[in-house]
């Protein structure tokens, strides 16, 4: 608090009335004028106590808020009329803040504030007191209540709920239009003086904005403020307490005000000429260029619309609005051609979508601008006389023939030669070609309506001086029909007769195809090629015949088939005929005339079966056969057993069968007596353990004389075996268990020997050369170990 302020208090509290005086006195009234109370309370004495009214005289204590000396700041006294100034009797002061805020002088009475009160905080206080006799603690005076009002001192700023407010108005606005309110608010007594009385005044902001004094207001001050010019204006707002007088405290906030925009400013082109370049090339649609107006305004008040409104140009260039950029798009409207025309001219317009009627004196709001467009030159392709070609020629026509001729020219201001080919991708059988220096289409095959009625060919142009520059065009060739094809029958026929058929019985109806499409359509004559005794041909007259017979009964014992030659005329020219030949069978038939049998072994079957159960019959005996024939198939493609278990060795292998036998009553097994017997051998058997792929008709093999070698009959049985299809493709040992007769060795087998009873002497062994060393070795020294 300055000086200043605090001098302004001191001489407020000064200038206060009367009333505050701080000091309340406790006074007894006279004895004469106590009041006696109504009610009278006996002693058991006999004597009446009478109870006396108080004697305060009560006021409020009155304090000034935002005490800033060094003591405690008085408030006020209490006295009672009971205290002699003795000391006999003591004050007790209680309720909000005593004892710590408001204290007391026991013996005075005196009231004291501790501290600086703000009353922003509290506006009074409500306290009790008592005078009570120090000795007996007893009162002599009745507790009484009293307040402690703080009076207020303009200690509070106006304030704003916001340090800074946005707000916007229309720019154009008449002088005192409302921008925005601000209010400010104080927390001094509004009930006591000014101190809490507001005045707003602008600080910053003048000429442009002023506020209300009383309300807080903000409104325009000058007219016709443009957005074009300033769109951002700061203005700072004061508020004063004090009525807005002199020592009055205050307070500021700031309000950026914008002036938003209104449709006042109409478009307008940069340039009163534009000039645009374009080739002729250019496809329909192309964007060759843009205009753009300006617009002050902003948003939906700057858009603008474009239009061509005049020029020579209306007809072959466009105009589009470009939303995004407010730009006007011209494009290509029709195609453009450099030796037509060079030089086009356009009057573009561009106007407003959104006026403010409030502005019409501001207007037009629309302008023009000059567009001219020039046209350049460029290498264009050949262009075609026709953008299709249709050539018809007829089916007969020799090869090399000219069937039509395409015409090209150079569009350009220098023409250039054409060349012209043709896409073979349309001709691959290449029955076409063309002229590459005039176009003329010829034929280089025959042609043929039947096979092709159309040809859809394609030929290019192409520049000499430029190849790459070509053009397409399409070119329909369609072949005409010429009588060159000869009706036949439209299907086959399987005709009979029977043999009880009667003269001029029907027996066929037939019809004729012809690949040809004549003008007239088709009409066909039917005809014998000679005359027939069995059978005629009545023309029906609409392209169909009836073949009927001529005699009275037929024998198909005798003649089974007849071959009656028809001849098929067409009416066109060159007339064309042709001779289809109808095979005719004799066939048994009921008394209805239907067929039951056209076969002469027929005749040997029951009477009852019917060709569909003859059929019925074959079909089966088909399926059975098809049965077998594939059963035989699997069984051929299972997989055979080897005979060798290990591939490791096969030299000397073991053949294992996996088969016990039957034992002695087992006469399927192998006859091993055969080769203790070569003279047993009756027939070579087939081997069981695998199935042969062919049958083969087993060899005879003679049999050995009795005294053949043993090795001789070894050798015949090892050639027998490599020329024997059904052994086993592989290395094996045969045993045979046959040594031969007349051997001066004997047995060799050492499963005898344990029958004898003499030992066995193999000395001999040593004499049979050197292929017995081994063995001889084996049992010779043995023999002699044992004897050691």
């Amino acid at each position: 608090m300055t000086i200043h302020q605090f001098l302004l208090l001191f001489l407020f509290w000064v200038c206060l009335p009367h009333f505050c005086s701080p000091e309340i006195m406790f006074r007894r009234t006279p004895v004469p004028q106590q009041r006696i109370l109504s009610s009278r309370v006996p002693r058991s004495d006999g004597k009446i106590l009478h109870r006396q009214k108080r004697g305060w005289m009560w006021n409020q204590f009155f304090l000034l808020e935002e005490y800033t000396g060094s003591d405690y700041q008085y408030v006020g006294k209490l006295h009672s009329d009971q205290d002699k100034g003795d000391g006999s009797l003591k004050y007790i002061l209680s309720g909000d803040g005593a004892g710590t805020l408001f204290i007391i002088d026991e013996k005075t009475g005196d009231i004291h504030a501790t501290r600086r009160i703000d009353r922003e905080e509290k506006a009074f206080y409500t306290l009790r007191a008592q005078a009570i006799n120090r000795r007996t603690l007893r009162p002599v005076e009745p507790e009484s209540e009293f307040v402690i009002k703080i009076h207020d001192i303009n200690d509070n700023e106006p304030t704003f709920p916001e340090e800074i407010y946005t707000a916007s108005v229309p720019e154009m606005s008449v002088v005192g239009t409302s921008v925005v309110q601000v209010t400010a608010t104080d927390a001094d007594d509004p009930s006591y003086g000014n101190s809490a009385r507001v005045i707003y005044s602008i600080l910053q902001g003048q000429p442009y904005f002023s506020v209300e004094p009383e309300t807080g207001i903000i409104r325009t001050a000058l007219p016709n403020m443009n957005r074009e010019n300033r769109e951002q204006y700061q203005v700072v707002i004061q508020a004063k307490d004090m009525g807005g007088q002199m020592g009055g405290l205050s307070g500021t906030t700031t309000v950026n005000i914008t002036l938003t925009d209104v449709n006042d400013n109409p478009p307008r082109f940069p340039q009163n000429t534009i000039h645009l370049r374009v080739l002729e090339s250019s496809p329909v649609g192309t964007a060759i260029g843009s205009v753009k107006a300006t617009d002050a305004d902003t948003g939906k008040n700057a858009e603008v619309e474009y239009r061509i409104i005049d020029g020579d140009g209306t007809d072959m260039f466009d105009i589009v609005t470009e939303k995004d950029t407010q730009e006007g798009i011209i494009t290509v409207k029709k195609p453009l051609d450099y030796e037509s025309r060079r030089l086009y001219t356009l009057k573009v317009e561009a106007e407003n979508t959104h006026v403010d009627p409030r502005f019409y004196y501001l207007g037009p709001f629309k302008d023009t601008t000059i567009v001219k467009i020039s046209i350049e030159d460029v290498d264009e392709p050949p262009v075609f006389s026709r953008s299709s070609y249709l050539f018809e020629v007829h089916e007969d026509i020799e090869v090399g023939t000219i069937i039509g001729t395409v015409m090209a020219r150079d569009p350009d201001s220098i023409s250039s030669p054409i060349r012209f080919s043709l896409d073979r991708h349309t001709d691959l059988d290449r029955i076409f070609n063309i002229h590459s220096g005039n176009g003329s289409l010829y034929t280089s095959k025959p042609l043929d309506r039947e096979l092709s009625q159309w040809h859809n060919l394609t030929v290019i142009a192409a520049e000499i001086n430029n190849p790459k520059e070509t053009t397409r065009v399409a070119v329909f060739v369609r072949i005409l029909d010429v009588n060159d094809n000869a009706p036949q029958f439209a299907v086959f026929y399987d005709t009979f007769v029977c043999e009880n058929a009667r003269p001029g019985q029907l027996i066929q109806t037939i019809s004729a195809v012809d690949k040809d499409d004549p003008l007239g359509g088709q009409k066909f004559f039917f005809s014998l090629a000679a005359v027939n005794p069995n059978f005629t041909v009545q023309d029906n007259e609409d392209n169909t015949a009836r073949i009927l017979t001529r005699k009275n009964g037929f024998n198909r014992h005798e003649i089974s088939t007849y071959l009656l030659p028809v001849v098929i005329s067409d009416n066109d020219y060159p007339i064309q005929s042709s001779t289809g030949t109808l095979t005719i069978r004799v066939c048994a038939c009921d008394s209805q005339g239907n067929m039951q049998s056209c076969s002469a072994e027929a005749l040997l079957l029951p009477a009852g079966l019917s060709t569909g159960a003859l059929i019925a019959i074959l079909l089966c005996i088909i399926i059975l056969l098809v049965i077998v024939v594939l059963f035989a198939a699997l069984k051929r493609q299972r997989k055979k057993e080897p005979l060798i278990l290990s591939k490791e060795d096969i030299r000397d292998n073991i053949v294992s069968y996996n088969d016990e036998g039957g034992g002695e009553e087992d006469t399927q097994a192998f006859d091993i007596g055969t080769l203790r017997n070569p003279a047993a051998i009756e027939e070579k058997k087939l081997r069981r353990d695998i199935i042969p792929e062919t049958l083969f008709i087993p060899r005879r093999t003679p049999t050995a004389p009795d005294n053949t070698d043993v090795r001789d009959f070894i050798n015949e049985r090892l050639k027998e075996h490599d020329l024997d299809p059904t052994a086993p493709p592989y290395d094996s040992l045969a045993t045979y268990a046959y040594e031969g007769n007349d051997s001066i060795a004997e047995s060799l087998s050492s499963l005898e020997s344990g029958t004898s009873e003499g030992d066995q002497n193999y000395d001999y062994l040593r004499e049979w050369g050197p292929r017995f060393n081994k063995l001889a070795e084996m049992y010779g020294g043995g023999e002699s170990d044992k004897d050691s």
